[in-house]
């Protein structure tokens, strides 16, 4: 499977963002897809989750209650809504996936990957 994130850019804290991730292929519903980030210097870290149906979702605690990852199977894609940006969410955010039924929060368990976008947030 091939991904294409998009939508980042440049918002004040507390801002919002959407996140898109469109992915090629008829498969996408066999794939665990996660969301990833890398501020500059530090390493790449997970941000969410989701299966493949989209019944379940997973978040590290530090964007727990502010974003949200959903899916449409339909459309090949998946989402995350950030909401109540701060100036530590800075940083590129990729897509990712993983044919498999368990979620994973290494970024060496995705066996596929985004190319990533660039989300900003001002002070």
């Amino acid at each position: 499977v091939q991904l294409q994130a998009s939508g980042g850019g440049l918002v004040q804290a507390g801002g919002s963002l959407r996140l898109s991730c469109a992915a090629s292929g008829r498969t996408f519903s066999s794939y665990v897809m996660g969301w990833f980030r890398q501020a500059p210097g530090k390493e790449r870290e997970f941000v969410a989750a989701i299966s493949r149906s989209g019944g379940s979702t997973y978040y590290a605690d530090s964007v727990k209650g502010r974003f949200t990852i959903s899916r449409d199977n339909a459309k090949n894609t998946v989402y995350l809504q950030m909401n109540s940006l701060k100036p530590e969410d800075t940083a590129v955010y990729y897509c990712a996936g993983r044919q498999t039924v368990s979620y994973g929060y290494i970024p060496n368990e995705y066996n596929y990957w985004g190319q990533g976008t660039q989300v900003t947030v001002s002070s």
